[in-house]
């Protein structure tokens, strides 16, 4: 196990960037501009396609493919419905929690910029005690500070304007990243430093590696679904999140027990290759890096999914960053996490062979 980090100061700032920049489903593109300016130096090309999926390349030529990938989507609102007194009802874009909303701030993405706004809420005085009003979608509303539906106009705001959050990334303890979108630009993140390491260590893979952010996770699986077509891989590693079920309110007989800090989270489900995980599990034996497990039962309902059921079948496995309030605004993970995936992903490459199968046939 590393004592020493493997992030420096550009990483930490590229991730923040990363972070802070606003990429909703179906919008991702400013920030797969980020990503593609931090990983130009450590690929040789890129493959971008019609709805916004970046893929680095590295060995374009070679015949056997891997792909490493993360998706680049955050969970946001839309603009559904403007009354005439000027206030806004929205739809989900992708899963948004309609429990955390009232009183947040908000950002409505117009093409005049940025409008802001707020979730608003009754006060707790004019509520009815003794039947208290949940949260739901067809009782949230956002307040612009307009009086008419004419004046939300006039700001460039109609139905369709998709909606996020403004809260940015921050550091608690020294050791816990905290942000929306860590679901799952962290994955992005951890990749495009997979990238970084192999090309400082000078480190020539044998096979093509394609460094895929992947658009439209959120809504079903659809930026991997698309791209995967135009790759066709061997093989696909997949990163993404997984739960905290350490913290309060959540059934660990139900969601299993993982836990921040305690290292990479590696899956066991239809989906995932046994041949590929368990190179992944003795890659992470080998190299002292810690590792959880987890049991999905049907379906990963992560990438994972569209790499493996595509092209006849491509060898995938999950490796997943353990999380902590998924779909919030202050979701959190540990640092150390973040580094062990890198590793786990960067020396299970270095250990894969050209043109392996992975069969259970052989």
């Amino acid at each position: 196990m590393a004592t020493k980090s493997i992030l420096n100061k550009k990483s930490i700032s590229f991730l923040e960037k990363y972070l802070n920049n606003a990429s909703p489903t179906g919008y991702e593109f400013s920030g797969q501009k980020i990503w593609m300016e931090y990983l130009k130096p450590y690929v040789d090309t890129f493959i971008t396609d019609t709805y916004g999926t970046a893929v680095g390349v590295i060995n374009p030529e070679a015949d056997y493919k891997v792909v490493i990938e993360g998706h680049s989507d955050e969970i946001s609102w839309y603009v559904n419905y403007i009354t005439d007194s000027g206030l806004l009802y929205v739809i989900r874009n992708g899963g948004s929690d309609h429990q955390i909303a009232p009183s947040k701030r908000v950002h409505i993405h117009t093409k005049n910029g940025i409008v802001p706004g707020v979730f608003g809420w009754p006060a707790i005085h004019t509520r009815n005690r003794g039947k208290e009003e949940n949260a739901r979608i067809d009782n949230l509303f956002i307040d612009l500070g307009c009086s008419t539906k004419e004046e939300v106009e006039a700001l460039g705001v109609h139905v369709g304007c998709v909606i996020t959050y403004p809260d940015e990334f921050m550091i608690l303890n020294k050791n816990k990243f905290v942000c929306r979108a860590i679901d799952n630009r962290m994955g992005g993140f951890m990749i495009a430093e997979v990238a970084r390491l192999l090309h400082e260590n000078k480190k020539k893979l044998p096979f093509g590696l394609y460094i895929t952010n992947s658009v439209q996770e959120e809504v079903g699986l659809r930026g991997a679904e698309m791209i995967t077509k135009t790759i066709k891989p061997n093989v696909a590693i997949v990163t993404d999140v997984c739960h905290d079920t350490t913290t309060p309110m959540i059934d660990k007989k139900i969601e299993g027990e993982t836990q921040i800090g305690k290292g990479p989270v590696i899956t066991y489900a239809p989906a995932v290759q046994n041949n590929l995980r368990e190179l992944i599990i003795k890659t992470a034996e080998n190299e002292k890096i810690p590792f959880q497990r987890l049991a999905s039962s049907r379906v990963t309902g992560t990438d994972t999914d569209a790499f493996a059921y595509s092209n006849g079948g491509v060898a995938s496995a999950l490796i997943s960053l353990p999380l902590r309030y998924m779909h919030t605004t202050v979701e959190m993970v540990h640092q150390d996490d973040v580094e062990h995936v890198i590793q786990l992903i960067y020396h299970t490459l270095l250990s894969i062979e050209n043109n392996e199968t992975f069969s259970y046939f052989k």
